[in-house]
């Protein structure tokens, strides 16, 4: 009878355990989504911390895209060589387009059109932090 209650108890906890580690999906930019002079480097402050598995969706119409800047210098310099196209327009309407922070490291987003990046703030950069529960 012991065993049972024990075996009870441990269920609870995982259970418990695992609803508390399950993985966020949140809508970049918010209701603003993403868009030209928006404020990203903002939203990310307010919205972080991310965590391994947290779900980005990108939702944006056209000419819009979302590419993933290779690193911090691209990043800054706005400089797509190098860079991976995760989404161009037609995937970022509707539902949007997904993007799911699966390793612990860097991730620099940003948009290429014009001058979407360096004038429009479209760019943001984002460190998922391993859950620990």
């Amino acid at each position: 009878m012991a065993g049972l209650r024990y075996a009870g108890i441990v269920l609870l906890v995982i259970a418990t355990t695992m609803a508390m580690t399950e993985a966020r999906t949140i809508v970049v930019g918010g209701s603003e989504n993403w868009r030209f002079g928006y404020n990203y480097t903002d939203w990310t402050l307010k919205n972080s911390p991310f965590y391994i598995n947290d779900k980005l969706v990108f939702k944006f119409d056209a000419p819009h895209n979302v590419y993933l800047l290779p690193n911090l210098y691209s990043y800054i310099k706005c400089d797509f060589r190098g860079a991976k196209l995760l989404a161009g327009a037609p995937a970022g309407s509707g539902e949007g387009f997904e993007v799911v922070l699966n390793q612990w490291r860097l991730y620099y987003f940003a948009s290429s059109n014009d001058k979407d990046c360096s004038d429009g703030l479209m760019k943001f950069f984002a460190m998922p932090l391993p859950r620990w529960q």
